[in-house]
């Protein structure tokens, strides 16, 4: 049974990784690509460290770790990256909305 799991773990991550890596490669600009990467590319890693969890019990609180280190810094590390390319004056593709136009005219 905790072969079937890992295996389900595996590949579930597996898509999430890969979906991550299309929208890297689809969407158009720095900041749609950080949110496909940072969000579903977090999701599948951390469902690959489950599935090893799941297939080698001895690691469970070093997987814990990691889990936790890659929620944490993940979605930090995206802001980040965004936050320096739109100091950098990186434009928006086709932007609906930019709540941080007037910052970056006062400035």
């Amino acid at each position: 049974m905790t072969e079937i799991v890992a295996i389900v773990l595996v590949l579930l991550g597996t898509v999430f990784s890969v979906l991550g890596v299309f929208g890297f490669y689809r969407l158009p600009d720095v900041y749609t690509r950080l949110h496909a990467t940072g969000k579903v590319g977090v999701l599948g890693v951390v469902l690959l460290l489950l599935a090893a969890a799941v297939v080698i019990p001895q690691a469970w609180s070093k997987v814990l770790v990691l889990v936790l280190l890659m929620v944490v810094v993940g979605p930090v590390t995206a802001h980040t990256l965004s936050s320096a390319a739109h100091r950098l004056d990186v434009e928006m593709k086709d932007a609906q909305r930019n709540d941080l136009l007037n910052e970056v005219h006062e400035k």
